[in-house]
């Protein structure tokens, strides 16, 4: 694995010191060249180690960082501690909360650590003993509780104890950022602003920066690179009003819908069908999302922003209708208390989601709202197409798609420059920290600029005064593209403000756009990256890899071998790849065409498994679900580039078969090949291992997991934190590869166990179907698997060639689809999308 981190081992110090008092404190200044010289972050110290703390904790654990985590310690003993003798001095007890709450973060799901041995990182403490040792720490982060005064006690003994050239941020969702500091030296000032995290942290991408009146703006800057590339954030800066960017404008979104639903008389179910997908927001929409926040919590945003806000007209919006306040006092928070606008009950056939009937705060059935208009606009992919189309129906569901968001997108231009002087940050905010898919001023131009004034001008609704400036320039848009580079409108100003990025942040929509499109089928395209890189993009759902894709991958190859200097295989929707199109399978399988199942194999064990041989280096770049052939793809790479989030892993098992696309062959070899030759090397602790992770179908549940799974391989990848830098890193590895690249020769040394090691491993199969942990199916899956592990039916061990071991694979992966239960498997998939374990 390739990442360049700043660590430094962490402390061992425990000694208690005084904290001092800034009162006549000296001031001790630092260079103008010390707030512009890059962040080298080696420790970092939390304290409140509540539910964002402690996560935060965690993710800096993730990329190495080592952290002092701190609470308060405990006033009263548990019973258990006093029949062990302890008191409230015992070094036990002192961290208790912090542990108690860090072990808490530890055991979500999905987890906020990598692997759990990043754990070992966050040293635990409290702030009555600890707090002095912050003067180690190059980064510390106030994450306590959202109260003004605790806050600023706390920031006044910051300011004597922490390192004149330390950095110092807090974690807040919406208190004022100058107020927190007010009194303090410039010398903590100017090197303190707001980090607001949005939660989860490890996996939400934004990271809101709020300067002070006094912070230095090259530190800001060089702090917002030390996000995007160690911390993998989207950053984005805004200024110090109520909510900051992202909350201002989602709670609104989400007040507004609530409100909407109750003029409009449509129901909570109606409601998430017209504000999720098919407006280009995530399947949680507006009331899964409110009981995934917690509508305690919703309500509590709520109440903050009416007191901060300045106009009357917003604060009513933040108000809470009768029937919400009744849910709060019911206890009907959301997700965290099992029910709240939904809930999940046991009926008579199985699980049953409910939804919260608002009238009569009785729960119902959920139903599939029958609104035309949404039946119509779901069959049109493109969202700019689909929205024009929504909000130009005049039936109860585009009625209500227009209103809200005319009146949200308002609400957000409105909010300029008051929130923020530029658009981008806005769109940004939205799309990092809400998950839409596109930002207000880019839903703007979707449904038109000059459309939607107009419209409003017909229906007598003010018109915002920045749409005005816009159309009144001559401009149509709020984005512009010219020569391949996008463009913004700047208010006040005669020219558009180019938008730049990293150099690595390469958009392939910018590819095309730019025509650099030089193959094309429905499942993929082929681009030219420039600099003579090649990219194959897969562009299905989900991504899967069926008879179009591997054509694609060989004309790829062919068009590479003639005119480029190396490939990327990636994309830059949700997920690298979910496997082989099971559709595909399925029907040759129900119709019996072995022949034609057997040919599609043949050429994706040919695609996966040659390309290390092929003259030119081929670099995957992978993200989200890496699976099955998808796995196997990027397990044939030269090299991969993996993001962070990268679940990866070959769970074939799930529907009958076991991997068939050189999987098997891979794992074998990686599991065997670190093990000490010797006169007698224990290859099968090596060839059980690769069973195991395969028959149990072990994912990696990030990209350093799947690198101890061995489906990444040690010095054949690298760690990309920033999902966006993705295509841009394989890129600048395939030419750093390609001057002195020779492809990698077929394997014949692999060790093949025979019948002694496939006996050893049926035997720990027929011991788990006795007790009754696997089924009869999952028995023969496991000992095909072990066959085709351990070399079949030979006599004694040897070493085989890579070709032997992929003919055993496909023979197995042939024989299992000619199980009725394994076509089962599938079949259940395909509708459920979940496993079944006949």
């Amino acid at each position: 694995m390739t990442l360049t981190l700043p660590v430094a081992p962490a402390s061992t110090s425990t000694s208690p010191l005084p904290v001092e008092s800034t009162a006549g404190a000296k001031e001790r200044t630092l260079p103008a060249a010390a707030f512009s010289a890059p962040l080298r972050i080696r420790t970092a110290a939390v304290i409140g180690a509540g539910t964002m703390g402690a996560q935060i904790a965690a993710h800096l654990a993730n990329v190495g960082i080592p952290v002092l985590l701190l609470d308060v310690p405990p006033t009263e003993l548990l019973l258990e501690e006093q029949a062990r003798g302890l008191d409230l001095r015992s070094p036990a007890v002192r961290n208790r909360v912090t542990r108690t709450l860090f072990d808490r973060a530890c055991k979500l799901s999905p987890s906020p650590l990598f692997t759990k041995s990043a754990a070992a990182l966050v040293r635990l403490g409290n702030v009555e003993d600890n707090l002095p040792e912050v003067r180690e720490a190059d980064w510390v982060i106030e994450a306590i509780l959202e109260r003004l005064d605790l806050k600023q006690t706390l920031h006044r003994q910051l300011a004597a104890l922490v390192r004149p050239d330390a950095l110092v941020t807090t974690n807040t969702s919406g208190l004022p950022i100058a107020r927190l500091v007010e009194g303090l030296p410039p010398t903590y000032t100017r090197r303190f602003f707001g980090t607001h995290f949005f939660n989860p942290p490890r996996y939400m991408k934004l990271l809101e920066l709020i300067p002070g009146p006094n912070t230095e703006p090259a530190l800001l800057q060089s702090f917002s690179t030390f996000a995007a590339s160690v911390l993998g954030k989207g950053t984005v800066v805004g200024k110090d009003t109520p909510g900051f960017v992202a909350n201002r404008i989602g709670c609104y979104d989400l007040q507004t819908a609530l409100w909407l639903m109750l003029e409009e008389g449509l129901g909570v179910d109606d409601v998430d069908a017209i504000t999720g997908p098919v407006i280009g927001r995530p399947k949680s929409a507006t009331f899964r999302l409110c009981d995934v926040v917690g509508i305690d919590l919703m309500a509590q945003i709520g109440a903050n922003l009416r007191e901060m806000l300045p106009r009357e007209s917003e604060r009513r919006v933040f108000a809470q209708p009768k029937f919400v306040t009744e849910m709060i006092e019911r206890g009907w928070w959301g997700a965290k208390k099992g029910q709240g606008f939904y809930r999940r009950i046991k009926g008579a056939k199985g699980a049953e989601v409910q939804v919260l009937d608002h009238r009569t705060l009785e729960y119902r059935p959920v139903a599939t709202p029958a609104f035309p208009s949404l039946t119509a606009v779901n069959r049109i992919p493109a969202l700019p197409v689909r929205l024009r189309a929504l909000c130009s129906i005049g039936d109860a569901a585009g009625r209500f798609a227009w209103k809200h968001l005319s009146t949200v997108l308002c609400y957000a231009a409105n909010l300029v420059p008051e929130i923020s002087d530029d658009l981008v940050t806005i769109d940004n905010a939205m799309k990092w920290g809400y998950n839409w898919e596109l930002g207000p001023f880019e839903l703007w131009d979707a449904l038109g600029v000059a459309e939607v004034v107009a419209r409003l001008e017909r229906e007598d609704r003010p018109v915002p005064a920045l749409a005005k400036a816009l159309l009144a320039s001559g401009r149509t848009s709020f984005h512009q593209m010219r020569a391949n580079r996008v463009y913004t409108f700047a208010p006040g100003s005669d020219a558009d403000v180019e938008q730049t990025t990293p150099p690595q942040a390469l958009r392939l929509d910018r590819v095309r756009a730019a025509g650099g499109v030089i193959g094309h089928y429905s499942g993929g395209s082929l681009l030219d990256l420039g600099d003579g890189v090649a990219c194959l993009e897969f562009h299905n759902k989900m991504n899967v890899i069926g008879e179009e894709q591997l054509t694609l991958l060989r004309e790829a190859l062919e068009r590479v071998r003639r005119d480029f200097a190396g490939l990327v295989i990636g994309n830059q929707g949700p997920h690298f790849s979910a496997g082989a199109n099971l559709k595909e399978f399925a029907t040759y399988i129900s119709q019996g065409h072995w022949e034609d199942i057997d040919a599609m194999l043949r050429r994706f064990q040919e695609a996966t498994s040659t390309l290390h041989q092929f003259e030119k280096p081929v670099v995957a770049a992978v993200h989200g679900y890496t699976l099955g052939g998808g796995c196997e793809l990027a397990m044939g790479c030269d090299h991969v580039v993996a993001s962070a989030e990268t679940y990866m892993g070959l769970p074939e098992v799930g529907v009958g078969l076991i991997p068939g696309a050189h999987g098997t062959k891979e794992m074998l070899v990686r599991c065997t090949e670190g093990i000490p030759a010797g006169d007698d090397p224990d290859y099968f602790a090596g060839v059980r291992l690769a069973w195991e992770t395969i028959a149990l179908a072990r994912i990696g549940g990030a990209a350093v997991e799947a690198a101890k799974l061995r489906y990444l391989r040690n010095g054949e990848w690298t760690l990309v934190m920033n999902q966006d830098w993705l295509i841009g890193t394989a890129k600048a590895k395939v030419l750093a590869m390609a001057p002195d690249y020779r492809p990698t020769p077929m394997r014949t040394n692999i060790p093949a166990l025979g019948r002694t090691g496939s006996a050893n491993l049926r035997s720990a199969l027929h011991n788990m179907h006795c007790a009754a942990q696997i089924s009869a199916h999952d028995q023969k899956i496991g000992a095909r698997l072990a066959h085709v592990l351990c070399g079949g039916d030979l006599t004694s061990p040897q070493f085989v060639s890579e070709s032997y071991i992929l003919e055993l694979e496909r023979e197995a992966f042939l024989g299992l689809c000619g199980e009725p239960l394994t076509l089962a498997r599938i079949q259940h998939m395909l509708i459920t999308g979940k496993p079944l374990r006949n």
